[in-house]
């Protein structure tokens, strides 16, 4: 029971919580709403079972609970003829039909009123359900200055009246690079063990090719998507982490790989050179056997171009490394200043060991490993430390796509 119940919290928790703010025009208001309907679901339905449609369920509930609180606070008191009116007309629960809220959830939490890392913040939070610490470490950033953009962000909207809707088509562009960022680092985060987040983005990734079809980026960021998400299975061996280089080409999912090579092929015929579109074609290219280091090489001093990234630049540096030696790979490495960025100290430790500096090896990788709070990757470093003594190289890394 606690597994499906999970499983159905994860699924909803986007969409009860974009309705609600909706309804109320209120991050705080409808969140708290969310966490009490929920946190009655787990309590009661247990003891008296899953109802017939869970997300309805939740929804009264919260609304019940936030017309509690908008009755206790005479201050919202024009939130809750809004809060009676929707009551009075049952939500929409479609699934199916786009946009929905998710969609409608985005692009306000996008508005260009807000500061680009606001905009990504807050909505990782709202709609991925991403933890303040969480998105903090996406962001390279502590925790408290991630708590207070994110309270911010709330009041700027709710000061400014931001609209809770999709905009006009010619606003749509304005806010797409937030939005495409958005639904990124939602993958991102799902991409490493949390397959629900990472189910959610590639939907976004789908109702924003529908919302902008001629649009490459949107295109490119599907595709990627989908060429990573075709290795999921193969990731992971019985809970522990499982490099590219060790996967199983022949237990990838053939179909989604080829529909992410038909959205790279369509944002490429609309003239796309962007990060995503690049981003999507190393994607590609690690879905080949053998891989074509020089060409993936080139492709990551392409997008390092474009968004002077010393995170694509530690990409670039791992392909260099398989064509000219670790040596070439390291002087990059070393050049980065991304101390606290656990894939560059386990790339380090890698290209280290491979040179047979053992000791600076073994440094390396007790750094990534302390800035590791991910079980699986901590265990994957452990093993690199026990065996590091007893071994001279190998074709894997730590920080090679997964």
């Amino acid at each position: 029971m606690v597994a499906a119940l999970d499983e159905i919290f994860r699924e909803e928790w986007g969409r009860v919580l974009a309705t609600l703010i909706g309804i109320l025009g209120d991050f705080d208001v409808a969140e708290d709403a969310a966490q009490e309907a929920f946190a009655i679901a787990a309590d009661h339905w247990p003891r008296e079972g899953v109802p017939a449609n869970p997300r309805a369920w939740l929804m009264r509930t919260a609304r019940n609970r936030a017309t509690d609180r908008i009755r206790r606070d005479r201050v919202l008191a024009t939130r809750l003829d809004m809060l009676v009116a929707a009551h009075r007309v049952e939500v929409p629960m479609n699934t199916t039909t786009f946009p929905d809220e998710r969609l409608e959830l985005i692009f306000t939490c996008c508005h260009p009123a807000l500061a680009i890392e606001a905009q990504v913040a807050l909505t990782l939070r709202t709609l991925g359900g991403l933890t303040t610490d969480e998105i903090a470490r996406a962001f390279l950033v502590p925790e408290r200055t991630m708590a207070q953009r994110l309270v911010r962000a709330k009041r700027k909207i709710e000061a400014a009246g931001i609209p809770f809707r999709v905009p006009p088509d010619h606003l749509l562009r304005e806010r797409l690079d937030a939005v495409l960022a958005v639904v990124y680092l939602i993958f991102n985060e799902g991409y490493g063990g949390r397959d629900e987040l990472a189910a959610e983005a590639i939907w976004l990734g789908r109702a924003l090719t529908e919302l902008l079809p001629d649009e490459p980026e949107v295109r490119g960021l599907l595709a990627m998507m989908l060429l990573h998400d075709s290795r999921r299975e193969t990731r992971f061996n019985d809970g522990e982490l499982v490099l590219l280089g060790d996967q199983d080409p022949s237990r990838w999912n053939t179909t989604q790989i080829g529909r992410g090579r038909a959205e790279l092929d369509r944002a490429i015929a609309l003239g796309g050179r962007g990060p995503y579109v690049l981003q999507a074609a190393i994607a590609s290219l690690h879905a080949e056997k053998p891989c074509d280091w020089a060409q993936l090489a080139a492709l990551y001093g392409e997008l390092a171009r474009l968004t002077a990234s010393p995170v694509v630049e530690l990409n670039r540096a791992i392909a260099v490394a398989e064509i000219e030696g670790p040596e070439a790979g390291l002087r990059i490495v070393d050049g980065l200043g991304l101390d606290d960025f656990r894939y560059l100290h386990s790339t380090r430790a890698e290209l280290l060991r491979r040179l047979g500096r053992t000791d600076e090896a073994r440094d390396a990788y007790r750094r990534a490993r302390e800035l590791t709070d991910d079980g699986a990757e901590r265990r994957f470093l452990e093993r690199r430390l026990t065996e590091l003594a007893g071994r001279t190289g190998s074709d894997s890394d730590p920080a090679a796509p997964r």
